[in-house]
């Protein structure tokens, strides 16, 4: 390994709006040195001018699509010179894992959520596709990163060895002290409208209750949601989707963020929800459900309030409850913002990235 080590940071599509996670971690590092190299470049705030891109023209990446194998995704990885490949989401990861093998380049594999719950579980010759190359990726992988405990087990029931798999919780940068803000609205969702962010579930507790939200964020699901807010008669204000600093600026002026979470119909589930510790780092205690990894951010009565996934009644319960008791809302936003301070913090979780990093490449530059 080389006196300043490199780790070339993969994502297929480089690099979509909502995963700052993947650019965070990469700028938080502290002793390697990260590069950025994708397939294809996504128009986003979260695109870079540094970013390498294999394929400029989107029909050139047929072929690794098909094979997993190109001279040109060779090509390009060869000329970054990594010690290292990190490859973000499991389908992701096989398409770089023939480049990293036939370099001799150790590849660490984060696995996030869809990629290990809704998309092994495809139907007919896709899912059966997916789940061998999924298979290939996890055996050529010398580490395996899973964003929760319920992700662990779902990566060793894709097939992963389990002896290959930690558990690395994705840190996010924690806000400076500011003095508080007016609170605007009492309730707050920031995310996809899409089936596993249970928002129909929230807007079915919101309208037991005189709560007024805040809906941030787009899907397919936009305009049942917004029919369905109507219908009830929720005092629901839809922002659509927002820059990233923006949508903060709306959870700190809330009292409450919500985090209905839920397995969907096709079976996609979360990993662990970037907008629950960023809430909870800013002093907001959150309502959520028992679903996926939630419980590894937001404890039940100790930094937030839980319920069963789709008990829409409980939901509404808890959020009356803390719309009511100031002094609970209080304790709890100020143990959630601690609770991240300790686990979830970028920094702490870039050095122990780090860590995992000069493990793997120990391992290799000793067997060489």
């Amino acid at each position: 390994m080389s006196a300043d080590p490199r780790v070339v940071i993969w994502r297929s599509a480089m690099l979509p709006g909502s995963e700052t996670f993947v650019r965070d971690h990469g700028a938080a590092l502290h002793r390697w040195s990260p590069a950025y190299l994708g397939a294809v470049r996504v128009d986003s705030p979260l695109a870079a001018d540094t970013d390498r891109i294999a394929f400029p023209d989107a029909r050139s990446f047929l072929r690794l699509r098909l094979t997993g194998r190109s001279p040109r995704l060779d090509h390009a990885l060869r000329e970054l010179r990594p010690d290292l490949v990190h490859a973000h989401f499991g389908g992701d990861a096989w398409l770089v894992s023939g480049a990293a093998a036939g370099l001799g380049v150790p590849l660490v594999i984060t696995v996030h959520g869809h990629d290990v719950t809704r998309q092994p579980a495809a139907a007919g010759l896709r899912g059966l596709r997916y789940r061998r190359n999924l298979r290939t990726a996890f055996r050529r992988a010398a580490l395996i990163l899973a964003v929760s405990e319920h992700i662990r087990t779902r990566a060793h029931a894709c097939g992963a060895d389990p002896a290959k798999v930690r558990v690395h919780h994705t840190g996010i940068p924690l806000p400076s002290d500011e003095p508080a803000v007016p609170k605007r609205w009492d309730v707050a969702f920031v995310g996809r409208l899409v089936a596993k962010k249970g928002v129909a579930d929230l807007l079915t507790a919101l309208s037991a209750t005189p709560a007024r939200a805040v809906i941030i964020g787009t899907g397919p699901l936009e305009g049942p949601l917004r029919r369905q807010a109507a219908e009830l008669g929720v005092d629901a204000t839809f922002l659509g989707a927002l820059p990233h600093a923006e949508a903060l600026s709306h959870v700190r002026a809330s009292r409450i963020f919500a985090a209905p979470s839920r397995t969907a119909p096709d079976g996609d589930s979360e990993g662990l929800p970037t907008t629950i510790l960023e809430a909870s780092a800013l002093g907001v205690p959150v309502v959520a459900t028992r679903h996926s990894g939630i419980p590894e951010a937001v404890r039940h009565l100790e930094t937030g309030l839980l319920c069963a996934e789709g008990d829409s009644a409980a939901l509404a319960a808890h959020i009356g409850r803390l719309l009511t008791d100031d002094a609970l809302r209080a304790r709890l936003g100020a143990n959630g913002r601690a609770h991240v301070t300790e686990g979830f913090d970028l920094s702490r979780q870039s050095r122990r990235l780090e860590a995992h990093y000069d493990d793997v490449a120990g391992r290799v530059s000793a067997g060489r």
